[in-house]
């Protein structure tokens, strides 16, 4: 088996590219992080790195961290960030398709018996007092308090009836 030969100059354009993607990781917080399932070793790089103060060690440690994001697969973490970062087209999809019910069911009366009737799982008397809740609460001018809970619980309904494996990796909500 012969390896495809790779420049100097490619070879270090992969690594400033890694170090990249680990100093991304970097700015995430400890929670998000322990989502993506990095081996212990980096993960303690990364804690490290966010304690350091000193613009020399900072460097050494962004280097290590380049070092050890060498010896891992990164494609997965690409995935995670690109999603945090909003660019998955398909869960942006989602979330206005949810948006726009909202705004449908606040809208219009019937629009919440045809949200019913699609999800039939979906919990009628909690949608109908959010729906007044939040009707109430724009005319007198209060805090968007149901405006927000109700989105939440259209969220995940909607989330629910989608049971394909690809579906619910496209609807998990990144934590940023």
């Amino acid at each position: 088996m012969t390896e495809e030969w790779i420049s100097k100059t490619a070879k270090k354009r992969q690594m400033d590219e890694l170090q990249d993607l680990g100093m991304a990781l970097t700015k995430l917080s400890d929670q998000t992080i322990k989502k993506i399932g990095l081996p212990e070793d980096l993960l303690q790089a990364i804690k490290d790195y966010k304690k350091i103060t000193s613009n020399g060690a900072t460097k050494r440690q962004a280097q290590y961290i380049g070092r050890l994001m060498r010896d891992i697969d990164a494609t997965p973490i690409r995935a995670f960030l690109a999603q945090l970062a909003g660019e998955n087209q398909a869960y942006n999809a989602f979330l206005q398709r949810v948006e726009q019910m909202r705004t449908r069911l606040i809208e219009k009366d019937d629009a919440l018996t045809q949200f019913i009737t699609d999800y039939p799982h979906a919990d009628a008397s909690t949608l109908r007092t959010l729906v007044r809740n939040t009707r109430k609460e724009q005319a007198e001018n209060k805090p968007p308090k149901h405006f927000r809970a109700l989105y939440q619980e259209i969220k995940n309904i909607m989330q629910s009836t989608d049971n394909t494996e690809e579906s619910e990796d496209l609807y998990k909500e990144p934590d940023a």
